[in-house]
């Protein structure tokens, strides 16, 4: 230590210590180069913190052998058919995606998503009423059906199992209710709700063009961050790394435009389903509500000491996986294009929350994206898909399907333990 010349009463007066200021992790990572995230990557794999790397390895390891079982797999058509069939229950597993960040479940999203397509087809078919305005409150039957599950659970203090297991039977007799003693009404082959599965962007420049919308998207966002982190004097993102990071999305996103322009074009589900799994996303990610839903799902006694109305939150995201439950049962009916006795029933449940959980969103709260429902529901339709080649009994298909989410599941524990003896929750 060294000392001060100036005098006092005592003596010499001891001199501060020098102040260290302390150096973030990230900064010294991205100083090493290619070697300093190598290291990064390996002290996340020791520490758990694994995002969507199981899922995507998975996807890959999926596809291969489906491939090499049959080379249709991967061919233009069944890739196609392939992504169209997995809108509808991906965008019932993004509003469960919200629902399991909260820490909760929501079992009824199966039932709504058929009482919505029930409603529209009673209020278009047999009452007349113009195709988007029934689609409209087709829509707002899940809403409202949401906010009822909320309301139950975040005032009336009912768990969220209870309530949502009543709606999934109340719901169901509701709409067997709606359609009435036939049982199946029939939609207009070449309306509204037939061209969400139905209709394509047959022009090569509708696929590339949102391919490059994307990618163009994604480079400036990013980009902007940086500049603004590194205004504030905080670590971002260089800007080569940005650039590798736009190139490495780059290349799945025209290898599916391509894909997609070999068969038929652009289908218009996928849009729509990408669509909305980016909406919510900058929802969940760069707004105030979002960072409240994490908030709640995360310690809901400390939400409520910070400030925010849990309960509000709580009823806003039972809207949110009503609402989501309706527009994925529209996509459903479109698929069929009638509305009957068997909509939203058998393992769409099951998938629409095994889809969640598979992509990577927590069963424990607190951690999610919606991209998670999209990687999800990728998983199982590829399964179910490559099995329907092969002819495989769908017996089978459960069996894999429920290992696979198991195994999500293992890794999400063993990853929060890794994770917390790390000191990293």
């Amino acid at each position: 230590m060294t000392t001060d010349l100036s005098k006092t009463p005592e003596g010499p007066r001891p001199a501060a210590p020098a102040v260290v200021t302390p150096v973030d992790p990230r900064l010294l990572v991205r100083e090493e180069g290619f070697a300093g995230y190598w290291t990064e990557f390996l002290r996340k794999l020791r520490s758990g913190e694994l995002g969507s790397l199981p899922v995507v390895v998975g996807l890959i390891v999926i596809c291969l052998v489906f491939q090499l079982q049959d080379s249709a797999f991967l061919g233009a058509e069944n890739l196609s058919n392939l992504f169209i069939t997995a809108a509808g229950t991906g965008l019932i597993a993004v509003g469960i995606v919200f629902v399991l960040i909260l820490g909760e479940i929501d079992l009824s999203v199966g039932s709504v998503s058929g009482l919505a397509a029930a409603v529209f087809a009673v209020l278009n078919v047999n009452h007349g009423m113009p195709e988007w305005l029934a689609l409209i409150l087709a829509i707002l039957t899940g809403t409202v059906a949401g906010v009822l599950h909320g309301f139950f659970f975040a005032r009336i203090g009912v768990p969220a199992f209870v309530v949502t297991l009543a709606g999934l039977l109340g719901w169901n007799g509701l709409m067997l209710e709606v359609l009435g003693a036939n049982g199946t009404i029939n939609l207009d082959d070449s309306g509204l709700v037939a061209k969400l599965t139905n209709h394509y962007f047959e022009d090569i420049s509708a696929a590339y063009g949102l391919a490059t919308a994307t990618v163009l998207a994604y480079f400036l966002v990013a980009w902007r961050d940086a500049r603004r982190r590194a205004a504030a004097q905080v670590p971002s993102r260089p800007f080569a790394e940005i650039v590798l990071r736009t190139a490495a999305l780059a290349v799945p996103a025209y290898a599916v435009a391509w894909v997609f322009n070999q068969y038929k074009g652009l289908p218009l589900a996928v849009v729509i389903f990408l669509g909305v799994v980016v909406a919510l996303d900058l929802v969940l990610r760069r707004t105030r509500y979002g960072r409240k839903v994490f908030a709640v799902g995360g310690g809901v006694e400390a939400a409520r000491r910070a400030g925010i109305d849990v309960a509000t939150v709580r009823i806003s995201v039972f809207a949110l996986s009503g609402t989501m439950a309706a527009l994925g049962g529209m996509f459903l009916a479109s698929q069929i294009n009638a509305a009957n006795q068997s909509s939203g029933a058998g393992s769409l449940l099951m998938n629409a929350i095994a889809a969640a959980v598979i992509g990577g969103t927590s069963l424990f709260g607190g951690r999610g994206k919606t991209w998670s429902a999209l990687l999800g529901v990728l998983v199982i339709q590829s399964i179910a898909s490559g099995m329907a080649l092969l002819g495989i009994a769908s017996a089978v298909q459960y069996m894999i399907t429920g290992a696979v989410l198991l195994a999500a599941v293992v890794i999400d524990s063993v990853s929060r333990r890794t994770q917390r003896t790390a000191g990293r929750v």
